[in-house]
């Protein structure tokens, strides 16, 4: 059995990112019974997860953005002309379905919608939770891409979403 074109655009080496672990290293590749896998090490806690190489792309494994598209995401964070619904079911839904996507543009958007919420109101636990996990993958990807230290990339986050 031969690996296919789908598994051949991810290398071993090759940071990647995968929306439920974020960035991720590919370590490997292998065959079980038959079927092909990417092996992944998360970036933030070292933890492997095996991906179906067939099933890769359905499951949102991508390559990290580019750094053109690592400042469009960032420059979403100074647009607070973004209405924000006031219903925390419906936004909570809607920021939900941005994570999901997995993109780097979808972090952002949720990272400015929540933390302009939170300037108001405390933000519900749930929303919280939602708000750091999206911050900590913009941070990340960002950080990698632009070859930024954490501390240095948070600065910039922050300062982008005080539009200073």
């Amino acid at each position: 059995m031969e690996y296919t074109e789908l598994s051949k655009k991810f290398n071993v080496g090759e940071m990647v990112v995968y929306p439920s672990f974020g960035i991720c290293k590919i370590t490997e590749k292998e065959e079980r019974n038959g079927a092909f896998y990417i092996k992944l090490e998360s970036f933030s806690d070292n933890s492997t997860v095996l991906v179906p190489e067939d099933k890769a792309s359905q499951l949102g494994l991508r390559h990290l953005e580019t750094k053109e598209n690592v400042e469009k995401a960032l420059s979403l964070l100074s647009d607070n002309s973004q209405k924000i619904s006031q219903d925390w079911k419906q936004r909570l839904n809607e920021n939900q379905v941005l994570l999901k996507e997995g993109t780097l543009e979808g972090s952002a958007m949720v990272v400015n919608h929540l933390y302009r919420r939170q300037k108001t109101k405390v933000l519900p636990t749930m929303e919280k939770k939602l708000y750091d996990t999206a911050l900590s993958r913009l941070l990340d990807e960002s950080a990698v891409v632009l070859d930024k230290d954490n501390r240095e990339m948070r600065r910039i986050v922050f300062s982008r979403l005080e539009n200073v």
